[in-house]
């Protein structure tokens, strides 16, 4: 298929190398129209390199081939991005002062934006006109999604990521979410999502603790693509062994109480997702000081008192949200493991479970994992691979069970 990439001048017009990449690896023939502003944020030998194309923004090289209506009357889809504020109001209004413009102006091929640029420009009237006009035209726009932005902002304006960028333009063409692995097919955009990570450890002394293997890897990642979904996040981290994603509110816990207490402080949200690793017990008797050996003796000996069950607390709660729980299991056999998911799922009354395996060598940190999603009737969604690609499959089947869900029951609060 050729493909026509349009970049305008924005920062994120880096993340085009990326989607240029993953157009030519997966056999398309990509042909690439910066603007001139854009060329001054990557250079056109990357360009180039990266598309095995010549690049120009110049409408009157290569006029013998007549390249300025040539480009885009051959394309079979025209994606632009980024798509800054002044080339959506250029393509609203028809404008065709560059090589861009003519290219749009002269093709009948799909076309799909995404928009990036800071918070109160994507706010403004004008630019919500523009988009609303291009819509009406049948102009896909894809984003953009709330997160980490130019400098220390933060907010509604990023760029969607290349790969669900990729997905929604081939899906217009070939009718599925193509070569790339994004799984984001649904929208949380408008939603708000609280994800627990990490593992909590219960103190014996002030040196000493009881924890577990859990580097929260897995649910970062489930943070990082309900973001990139378009959800406002919070991320309650428990002992973070991997850094939170920008654009996401942070909560630092130690222990399960405080992760209970934060959990519960936002249980009004539209999503909950309980993916930390919760010690079943903490130590009665935490001393001010550190035991020494002496103190131990040869058999020392902990007492140890049950914690609150987080996941089960939150799921019976009257509510009108989406309790997501999560199975770690060592079950070797995959239909004890599902028999053990589907027992647990019933147990703790939450809407859906994730359950993997777990082991001394397979789970923990960033590894490559396998997931099934189940709800009261089985299984209704599998996954494998990278966290990440793992994690934005979760985020999909979650996006569509909510959007699956009665208006009645969907939570019109905030959370707190």
């Amino acid at each position: 298929m050729r493909v026509v990439v349009g970049i305008s001048g924005g920062i994120a017009a880096y993340k085009a190398a990326l989607a240029i990449r993953e157009l030519v690896l997966a056999g398309h023939d990509v042909h690439v129209v910066p603007t001139a502003s854009a060329l001054r944020f990557i250079g056109r030998p990357t360009l180039e390199a990266l598309s095995r194309n010549p690049v120009t923004d110049e409408v009157f090289d290569d006029v013998a081939s007549v390249r300025h209506v040539a480009l885009g009357q051959q394309a079979d889809l025209i994606i632009v991005l980024p798509a800054t504020a002044n080339t959506i109001a250029k393509l609203a209004h028809g404008f065709a002062d560059d090589l861009l413009g003519t290219t749009i102006l002269a093709s009948r091929a799909p076309l799909v934006l995404a928009p990036a640029m800071h918070t109160e420009m994507w706010e403004q009237a004008s630019v919500q006109a523009n988009v609303a006009t291009l819509a009406e035209r049948g102009v896909t726009i894809v984003g953009p999604v709330s997160g980490q932005l130019t400098g220390s902002d933060a907010g509604l304006g990023r760029m969607a990521e290349p790969a669900e960028v990729i997905a929604a333009a081939l899906a217009l063409v070939t009718g599925t979410t193509g070569s790339t692995d994004s799984g984001a097919t649904s929208s949380l955009a408008g939603r708000s999502v609280v994800i627990s990570a990490g593992g909590t450890r219960e103190p014996i002394d002030p040196v000493r603790f009881l924890g577990n293997r859990s580097s929260g890897a897995m649910g970062v990642a489930l943070a990082e693509a309900a973001r990139d979904a378009g959800a406002a996040v919070t991320l309650v981290g428990a002992n973070l062994h991997v850094p939170a994603p920008d654009g996401v509110a942070l909560i630092e816990v130690e222990t399960t109480a405080q992760l209970a207490e934060a959990m519960e402080a936002h249980a009004s949200a539209d999503v909950l997702v309980m993916a930390a690793a919760v010690a079943d017990y903490r130590v009665e008797g935490v001393t001010d000081g550190k035991r020494s050996k002496e103190e131990w003796g040869e058999t020392p000996t902990l007492t140890l008192t049950q914690n609150p069950d987080i996941l089960a607390g939150l799921a019976q709660r009257q509510r009108r949200n989406l309790v997501v729980g999560f199975a770690a299991e060592t079950e070797a056999d995959d239909t004890a493991l599902i028999h053990r998911g589907r027992a647990k799922l019933a147990r703790k009354g939450a809407d859906l479970l994730v359950v993997n395996r777990v082991g001394h060598d397979e789970g923990f940190g960033n590894v490559a994992t396998r997931v099934s999603v189940l709800d009261a009737s089985g299984v209704i969604a599998e996954a494998s691979g990278a966290k990440a690609s793992v994690a934005r499959d979760i985020i999909d089947t979650v996006a569509q069970q909510l959007a699956a869900r009665p208006a009645s029951t969907r939570s019109t609060e905030e959370p707190r």
